[in-house]
């Protein structure tokens, strides 16, 4: 495993953690509307925990990373998906797809 490649994946996950978690928790719940839509507002707590557990698995060396950090490119794609549907989510969708191609790169490797 190429430890660069595993080290960009770890920063990416966690930039992604705290877009998601914070954006939730200010941005989202002081705007309203849209913005604490349900469906959204899950989709953006769980991006941030999938993306902490992703980081947790690669940090603890273990070897199912892989699979984590492609659940968590799934999870990422979706909620750039839907932060793109919000308006002032640019950002944040543009974060989460980063973390998502670099964890697809990760999960492929293994």
């Amino acid at each position: 495993m190429n430890d660069q490649a595993m080290q960009q994946c770890i920063e990416e996950c966690l930039n992604c953690h705290r877009m998601c978690l914070g954006e939730a928790m200010t941005h989202c719940l002081e705007a309203g509307g849209q913005h604490t839509e349900p469906a959204h507002f899950r989709l953006m707590i769980n991006c941030a925990e999938m993306c902490q557990t992703s980081a947790n698995f690669m940090l603890s060396g273990s070897p199912l990373h892989v699979k984590t950090c492609g659940v968590c490119a799934e999870v990422c794609m979706a909620c750039a998906e839907s932060c793109e549907q919000v308006p002032g989510m640019e950002s944040c969708a543009a974060t989460c797809r980063q973390c998502a191609a670099v964890c697809r790169k990760m999960a492929q490797m293994g």
